[in-house]
């Protein structure tokens, strides 16, 4: 994708967020920030226990461009993934998800749903 191409993605996940909303039967509800962008996410996610398999995912939140449109892209990328998947994966990931090239100077933005899912998973994990 050229730089126009990934600016247009992004703001129709900013615009049209997929898997946007509570997931009412969620087991695990996590939200992180960047306090000093008031950037915020809160995820739901419903796991299959026996397969660590996310069977569900979704999104609430609030913020830049960049910060809502990642949870959307992500949360996309997500379905149906196991958490072993959310615990490999790196900013590199993300930044190579989102088009670098347009999000490199907003590194926190971009990766706020990363890092904000990883702790929800090691609550997770902490849990069991």
């Amino acid at each position: 994708m050229d730089r126009q191409q990934i600016i247009e993605r992004l703001f129709d996940h900013y615009e049209h967020p997929r898997h946007s909303g509570r997931l009412e039967d969620a087991d695990l509800v996590h939200s992180g920030g960047n306090p000093d962008c008031g950037d915020l996410l809160t995820f739901y996610l419903k796991i299959d226990p026996a397969t660590e398999r996310i069977i569900g995912l979704s999104f609430e939140g609030r913020g830049c461009t960049i910060s809502q449109a990642g949870a959307s892209i992500l949360c996309e990328y997500l379905q149906d993934e196991f958490l072993i998947t959310i615990e490999s994966m790196d900013d590199e990931d993300v930044f190579e998800m989102l088009g670098r090239e347009v999000v490199r100077s907003r590194q926190r933005c971009s990766t706020l749903a990363l890092n904000t899912l990883k702790v929800a998973i090691m609550r997770y994990r902490a849990g069991r």
